[in-house]
């Protein structure tokens, strides 16, 4: 009777465990598709934004209203500057875009990587982390520019978000600015933007991957002295020496994604030059 019992009570216990694999599996297979779901319609999108947006790349000698935003007498000789100040504008006409979603601030390229999106920005830092630039449910997100920030007055620290996706959309790339090959083209150092109100060219002066912290994602500061260590913070940091300096004077981007669970990858660039728009 014990043998009986003990017995019915094993194949109750196996009964339970194989049920509970069964519901794992299918949970899991669940979840992969739903990824596989979401990955297809934000190509899709991408390839909807492509046929839609005309990108124009506008030579330096051609900028009307052209304006340099460092003093080149404080740049040493092998500052990157000098190669990078050559590279072309980008501009982004919006028109048709904005038909579609009208939250769409400005247009961003980061060279050598696969980021190259129209950047939306919300009234929060929530929206886009599970909604797709059309708006609708999607946990792959998108491209977007932190609440605080204005594309028409640009503050001290524009800050971008993305998510990581592995199939290398939205900020996928960046962790490509950690490897040597990236690091050793110094145009490579370049990232354009464009509003409706500038075009801009940024350089790159620092990368590097973090644990999860928000000392970086600051908008505001009070005074010279706390922007001064801001920027010294987050240029130390870095995984190369971009040979470059930032002082109070510069503006900064900030891209952000995250690399795990733990850890973000994080690159600033300074703005040294942009083209007001007509």
């Amino acid at each position: 009777m014990k043998k009986a019992r003990y017995a019915k009570k094993q194949n109750k216990l196996l009964v339970f465990v194989f049920v509970l694999s069964i519901i794992f599996v299918i949970f899991s297979l669940l979840k992969i598709f739903v990824w596989i779901f979401d990955n297809y319609k934000i190509k899709k999108e991408v390839s909807m934004i492509e046929k839609e947006v005309i990108i124009t790349e506008i030579q330096n000698t051609e900028a009307t209203a052209e304006q340099i935003l460092v003093d080149e007498n404080e740049i040493l000789e092998d500052d990157p500057y000098w190669d990078l100040k050559k590279i072309d504008y980008l501009e982004a006409d919006f028109s048709n875009l904005e038909k579609t979603n009208d939250e769409v601030v400005s247009w961003i390229s980061v060279s050598n990587t696969n980021i190259n999106y129209p950047i939306v920005q919300h009234s929060d830092n929530e929206y886009y982390l599970n909604h797709s630039f059309n708006g609708y449910k999607n946990d792959a997100g998108w491209v977007f520019m932190d609440y605080r920030n204005s594309v028409e007055n640009l503050g001290k620290n524009t800050i971008i978000y993305a998510h990581n996706r592995k199939d290398g959309t939205m900020f996928a790339s960046l962790e490509a600015v950690l490897s040597n090959n990236w690091f050793e083209n110094k145009e490579n150092y370049a990232v354009r933007t464009s509003t409706k109100y500038e075009n801009a060219l940024w350089q790159v002066f620092s990368v590097y991957r973090i644990p999860t912290t928000s000392d970086y994602i600051q908008t505001d500061f009070l005074t010279d002295k706390s922007y001064d260590e801001f920027l010294n913070k987050i240029k130390n940091r870095s995984f190369f020496d971009f040979k470059t300096n930032v002082n109070t004077k510069n503006k900064v981007l900030t891209l952000s994604t995250c690399y795990n669970r733990n850890d973000r990858i994080v690159m600033h660039a300074k703005l040294i030059r942009s083209q007001i728009r007509n």
